[in-house]
């Protein structure tokens, strides 16, 4: 018996004495314990899967789905009134299911879809220290560059399903209600369908990577606050600041470096003369702003000071 009455089987203390003596627990080359690999942490498949479980996803893949038929709704109703005609795209939707894809990007471009992208990669870390389970992600541990990685790609895929989601089951649409036809431009330029087809897809591509700044953007603003609605609502509110500022025609050139600048620089596409310049532009200037933030999110993620 011990000094403080606890009582002591000196046998056993020796077979685990021994027993600690022998136990194999190595290290390797990088301080891990042997057999940890990163790379089999937080599988990106796994994330993904979870993302898909989440109810917010659910619900903007399934309003993104019922968007178009919403718009063929509005026109349906619109048809009786003989004001209800406002000029551009919007007088040329009915002509043809390119003509309706046209208008379901032109206007969800200025709100729904930086919401969309917003919402994706502003959610990634700020919602886990809102569930105070970010700690315990990197107590697993995963580690923090490649924690970061994972949700920004699983985001990524997600947002890019909903951008590509909204002009194909626009398309659908078209072709139900409208068929199949030229696309017209408000100039007057026609495409065949089959062109139109191609300028579509190239739409959607470059709708993709112009609003990577928003998602650079809502990825540092998630990893700045535990508050998931101030990263989307801050991403958010910087699109609108930017489409306001860009419509301040005094500010002459200084509007060429707003992000939003060249948003709608994939219309050019609807022409039988196609210039590339704006859509170069836009190209160029979202990836500059999506890589600054980026970087600035990483290194900021780095060395935060996790406490929940």
């Amino acid at each position: 018996m011990s000094e403080n009455g606890v009582h002591t089987d000196p046998a056993a203390l020796d077979e685990l004495t021994d027993a600690a003596e022998h136990t194999h627990s190595g290290v390797g080359a990088d301080g891990a314990v042997e057999g940890y690999r990163p790379g089999r942490t937080l599988r990106l498949g796994v994330e993904l899967r979870r993302q898909l479980r989440r109810r917010r996803t659910q619900l903007v893949l399934g309003f993104v789905v019922l968007l178009p038929f919403i718009l063929v709704l509005a026109f349906e109703i619109g048809e009786s009134s003989p004001n209800r005609r406002s000029g551009g795209f919007v007088d040329l939707a009915t002509a043809s299911a390119p003509n309706f894809v046209v208008l379901a990007l032109f206007v969800s471009g200025t709100f729904l879809l930086p919401t969309i992208v917003a919402l994706f990669f502003g959610d990634t870390i700020a919602s886990e220290a809102s569930w105070s389970s970010l700690k315990y992600l990197l107590a697993i541990p995963v580690p923090r560059h490649r924690l970061l990685r994972q949700k920004a790609i699983a985001s990524g895929l997600l947002s890019v399903v909903a951008l590509v989601l909204l002009p194909l089951v626009a398309l659908v649409a078209g072709l139900i209600f409208y068929g199949a036809g030229d696309a017209v431009s408000p100039t007057g330029d026609a495409i065949p369908f089959g062109q139109s087809l191609i300028a579509i897809g190239l739409s959607a591509v470059y709708v993709v990577i112009q609003l990577a700044w928003v998602a650079g953007l809502a990825l540092l603003l998630s990893v700045l606050t535990d508050a998931p609605l101030g990263a989307v609502g801050g991403a958010v509110l910087a699109a609108i600041l930017s489409q306001i500022l860009d419509q301040i025609t005094a500010l002459g050139t200084l509007r060429n470096y707003l992000p939003t600048h060249y948003s709608y620089g994939w219309m050019d596409l609807i022409a039988t003369d196609i210039d590339w310049t704006n859509m170069a532009a836009g190209v160029l200037s979202a990836v500059i702003y999506a890589t600054v933030f980026a970087l600035l999110a990483a290194r900021r993620f780095a060395t935060k000071d996790i406490t929940s």
